[in-house]
């Protein structure tokens, strides 16, 4: 395969269109990052340089290659319980207090959780969640589940809705005990049970277009995807999220993450090991 270099006028023009489809930003020295992700695409086309799969990318108007062009910059780096403490500061502090308080309303309904998990990925995130949800007993006999995913890779979302992942994948944050208990083998690879893929719809979202739609949520998670923003489009995510958001709702976000420099809607609240924000009171 060739590899066919950019040019610095080719990333200028490049860079400044993927953070107009996607609003990732590619800093100037991220040049191997470009040429790594779309050399591939610009070999299989058979273009001799970035501005002729530029100029093409614009000129589809079924924007097929422009989601393929997404698909391949956007990041898909995740794993089963990454991290660990956010899931532990959800079974042990916030599902509990939101149980607590959603049970205590007084009606007829069962009580009802809505999360969302924000630039998802291939689903381990919102898979990991629905699994801590089945094993503290919380199950829709009893509660109104409702879980989402989203991101802006339709190969991503492909994926997680069919919920079908390597050995390399499931290895990454799954002990033995959850792989059998969750999963089917599926030839050389394993599927989500059907009980854990009902909890979950996944949905594609570019997260710097408006939230229609959605009503509000109890626990929005938006874990280690701003540092693919400018500081102007972080500061606007997190005002929309802000909108979906239920008053008594928490923020989740990357553990080397910081809300300082983005917004002053939110105070941090410490429980172990964790940090989680809500509104100032």
């Amino acid at each position: 395969m060739t590899k066919i270099k950019v040019t610095p006028s080719e990333f200028k023009d490049f860079s400044k269109y993927i953070l107009d489809i996607s609003g990732i930003a590619l800093d100037v020295g991220k040049e191997y990052l470009l040429e790594t992700r779309l050399g591939p695409i610009l070999n299989r086309l058979g273009y001799g340089s970035y501005v002729e799969l530029l100029r093409k990318a614009k000129s589809d108007f079924k924007k097929e290659l422009e989601n393929e062009i997404i698909d391949a910059i956007s990041t898909n780096e995740t794993y089963f319980f990454r991290d660990k403490s956010p899931f532990q500061l959800l079974q042990h502090k916030i599902f509990p207090d939101l149980i607590d308080k959603r049970s205590s309303k007084n009606t007829a309904l069962k009580p009802t959780l809505r999360l969302w998990s924000a630039a998802n990925s291939t689903g381990q995130e919102i898979y990991s969640i629905a699994m801590t949800l089945l094993e503290m007993g919380v199950t829709s006999r009893d509660y109104t589940i409702k879980l989402y995913g989203t991101d802006i890779s339709d190969a991503a979302i492909a994926q997680a809705s069919y919920g079908l992942y390597n050995k390399f994948e499931v290895a990454r944050g799954l002990d033995p005990g959850r792989l059998n208990k969750y999963f089917d083998a599926h030839e050389d690879r394993y599927k989500i049970k059907d009980e854990l893929r009902a909890m979950v719809q996944f949905k594609k979202m570019n997260l710097m277009k408006p939230f229609m739609g959605m009503g509000k949520f109890d626990i929005i998670l938006c874990r280690n995807v701003m540092i693919y923003f400018t500081t102007q489009d972080r500061r606007k995510i997190y005002q929309n999220i802000s909108k979906v958001l239920e008053p008594d709702g928490y923020l989740l976000i990357g553990s080397t993450e910081s809300l300082v420099n983005d917004t002053d809607l939110y105070v941090s609240n410490k429980y172990l090991n964790s940090i989680f924000y809500q509104f100032k009171p």
